[in-house]
């Protein structure tokens, strides 16, 4: 015997299945449920409006909260771009980076500098890999600022030493008393590329990456 809803489907008088009930609405839904409101209440006793214009409100956050976040992936978009093109312009430049260390290329000089807080007598040490100074620079009284200088990767002997990194040590002098400064080097900027902690990043020759945001001088 066939079951009762397929008789009944057979003969065409089928029921309709309710359709789900939506249980949310959105702003255009509202904006309709309320004008339909206001265009049928009683003049002489209106209804209250408040909760529908609070819930109009939180729909107008929501709408513009999304359109700020739309307007804000799209500038973010666009300056990685900027940054992309402009760091595309370094490469094959030199640049100025904090680093403690330098590096000598097979046929070239280490550049690099000081920062000197106040004027005075500035030393700068090129130390090797096993911690020996293999030569000293003195750059003699610098006024305050950034004390530049060139290593052309020879001992005091004229011995010509390997390509590689060497650490700087500078230090001011001021009568008795010395004081630790911060160095930078000179590096030929080589490639860039992006990162999500640094953005963009420049990758420098026999220096360690370094972000754009530090770079102290293009030179």
């Amino acid at each position: 015997m066939p079951a009762i809803d397929t008789t009944y489907a057979d003969l065409g008088l089928a029921l309709a299945q309710p359709a789900a009930s939506k249980k949310t609405i959105g702003q255009d839904e509202f904006l309709l449920l309320m004008t339909t409101q206001l265009k049928n209440q009683d003049p002489f006793k209106p209804m209250e409006n408040g909760e529908f214009l609070g819930q109009l409100a939180q729909f107008s956050t929501v709408a513009g909260i999304s359109e700020m976040q739309t307007s804000l992936q799209a500038l973010a978009t666009a300056l990685s771009s900027s940054q992309m093109l402009q760091g595309a312009s370094l490469v094959g430049r030199s640049v100025l980076v904090p680093s403690t260390t330098g590096y000598l290329p097979a046929d070239g000089a280490l550049d690099g500098a000081a920062y000197v807080p106040a004027s005075g007598h500035v030393v700068v040490d090129i130390v090797d890999a096993a911690g020996a100074v293999v030569r000293t620079l003195d750059l003699g009284t610098q006024p305050s600022g950034w004390a530049r200088f060139s290593w052309d990767g020879t001992r005091v002997s004229g011995e010509r030493l390997d390509a590689g990194r060497y650490t700087l040590q500078a230090r001011l002098v001021q009568g008795a008393t010395q004081q630790s400064l911060s160095t930078s080097a000179v590096g030929r900027v080589q490639s860039v590329a992006t990162s999500d902690q640094h953005g963009l990043v420049l990758e420098l020759l026999g220096l360690a990456p370094v972000a754009l945001a530090d770079v102290q001088q293009i030179l």
